[in-house]
C-alpha cells in the first residue's frame, strides 16, 4: 500500500530538525544567529497553528532578549521538542487485525 505523503509530518520533521540543530550548537551559535532561528521556528509554527511551539519559541526569544545566552535556552529547545512531538500524526504502521488482538491460548 503507498502512503501519500503528509505536509503536516514534514513541517513537523522540519521544526524539530531545527530544533535539534540548535541544541547541538549551543555554546557555538551566536546569540544573533539562536534568535533568528527561533525566529522561524515561531513563524513555521504560527504559519500551521501549532499554538504551543509558538508560544515557547516567543517566550525563548523574549528570554534571548533578557538574558542572552544562558542555561535556560536547551530547557526551552527540549520544551519544544515535546510540543512538536505531542503534535506528531499517529504512527504511519496499519492497526492490527482482529484475530491477532485476540489472546493466545494453550
Amino acid at each position: 500500500m503507498m502512503m501519500r505523503h503528509d505536509p503536516m509530518m514534514a513541517i513537523q520533521a522540519d521544526l524539530m530538525r531545527r530544533v535539534d540543530s540548535l541544541a547541538g550548537e549551543r555554546g557555538h551559535v551566536s546569540a544573533l544567529r539562536l534568535h533568528d532561528e527561533v525566529d522561524q521556528i515561531r513563524h513555521i509554527a504560527r504559519a500551521f497553528h501549532l499554538d504551543e511551539v509558538e508560544g515557547l519559541a516567543s517566550t525563548l526569544e523574549s528570554a534571548l532578549s533578557l538574558h542572552g545566552l544562558g542555561p535556560v535556552v536547551l530547557s526551552y529547545l527540549d520544551r519544544m521538542r515535546d510540543a512538536i512531538g505531542a503534535h506528531a500524526l499517529p504512527s504511519i504502521m496499519p492497526a492490527p487485525l482482529g484475530s491477532a488482538l485476540a489472546p493466545l491460548r494453550a
